[in-house]
């Protein structure tokens, strides 16, 4: 089985709630370890993450001892940075032995049928900024993304440069809170339908929006958004052959 789940933003919106949601995914992750084979954490899994030279922000240490648990089990962890935590550096590749993705990433899953073998395409990313429109949102991307802007922050003290990236992250989760699914309108649909003019995929996953969706583009390909485990509790799973949108009730 390869599982996908999304924004945990653990950390928010403070230590209490956080922990009992860290203990949820922990739960799950610890349900799923028999038959996982790989997991893809696609963004947002810290609600802020932000690697010094010698520190990381404190706390989450019973996701990141069950991360380790099941890459040392052989169970191949993929992680993607988000707009969350798109500060994450080498600590949790060297931790975790997982792979990092600072992007798209297409991959083709090698299946089996009764009709013999085959294969499925996905096209797996966060999601933020693709697609037309939200121009202020990509400019501080990229901002953000700068060698330079990441130097500055480091140069914070941690104390300081968290609380900091708290208040600006608490603003920006706080803005896809109460939101509608837009159907066709949605950015990340026309993004992937632009991508299918160009190159066949069977499987778009997407986390971000905080919304568990799922969407026929058209007779092969399907759109499918993670949702998040603040309300949600929702994941994907592929067992070979299909891939189901579920929720993980304890």
């Amino acid at each position: 089985m390869i599982y996908f789940l999304s924004d945990f933003h653990l950390g928010a919106p403070d230590y209490k709630k956080s922990l009992v949601r860290e203990k949820k995914v922990v739960k799950f992750l610890d349900s799923i370890k028999k038959d996982a084979k790989e997991i893809y954490l696609l963004g947002d899994v810290f609600d802020f993450w932000f690697e010094y030279g010698k520190a990381v922000p404190k706390g989450y240490v019973r996701l990141l001892g069950k991360l380790a648990e099941l890459s040392d089990a052989g169970i191949k962890l993929h992680y993607f940075t988000g707009n969350h935590d798109m500060w994450v550096f080498d600590y949790l590749q060297k931790e975790l032995n997982c792979t990092l993705y600072r992007g798209i990433l297409k991959r083709e899953i090698n299946t089996s049928t009764p009709l013999g073998a085959s294969s499925k395409k996905f096209y797996l990313a966060h999601g933020d900024g693709l697609g037309p429109g939200d121009l202020g949102y990509k400019f501080i991307k990229a901002v953000f993304a700068s060698k330079v802007c990441q130097w500055l922050f480091a140069r914070i003290h941690p104390n300081l440069g968290i609380r900091i990236a708290e208040f600006w992250s608490s603003k920006s989760r706080k803005m896809t809170e109460n939101l509608h699914f837009h159907g066709e309108k949605e950015w990340l649909v026309i993004h992937s339908k632009e991508v299918l003019q160009k190159e066949h995929f069977d499987y778009f996953i997407y986390g971000h929006r905080h919304m568990p969706v799922e969407m026929k583009l058209n007779e092969k390909s399907r759109y499918i958004n993670l949702g998040e485990w603040i309300n949600h509790f929702s994941y994907a799973v592929f067992d070979g052959n299909n891939l189901e949108l579920k929720y993980f009730r304890d």
